[in-house]
């Protein structure tokens, strides 16, 4: 894991990026919640987690966004996801995170200043049924 960096901006609040590993689950969900966290109390005005090398996010690493989402929410911050990655793009609009927090292509998308979030998925093709 990278750790996190603070970025200058043009906003009061500094933006800064926490770099999530390329497996986010039960053994290391609470550490990186924590830096997360840490980068929520310690002023920023957006936190984007940067999953740029992230090809695995089980349940416990989705339960983290979650909740520093909800310390985002209460301390007047941002919370944006980095997410290039298909199969962890697709975990994370299979619970629908995509309704709850911004998620973008790439880094350089999540830290544009009016960052638009990812496109809609295509629908999965159907096998025909009875064949």
């Amino acid at each position: 894991m990278g750790g996190s960096r603070r970025l200058t901006h043009s906003r009061a609040r500094p933006v800064v990026v926490v770099t999530m590993p390329a497996e986010i689950d039960i053994a290391n969900a609470d550490r990186i919640g924590a830096e997360l966290s840490a980068a929520i109390a310690g002023g920023a005005g957006i936190v984007v987690a940067d999953m740029t090398v992230t090809t695995f996010c089980n349940s416990s690493g989705i339960s983290m966004l979650v909740l520093a989402h909800r310390q985002a929410a209460a301390n007047g911050a941002e919370l944006r996801l980095a997410v290039p990655a298909p199969a962890v793009l697709r975990a994370l609009k299979l619970v629908r995170m995509d309704c709850l927090l911004p998620i973008h292509p790439s880094l350089d998308a999540a830290l544009a200043p009016e960052a638009a979030p990812e496109p809609d998925l295509p629908a999965p093709a159907l096998a025909p049924a009875g064949g």
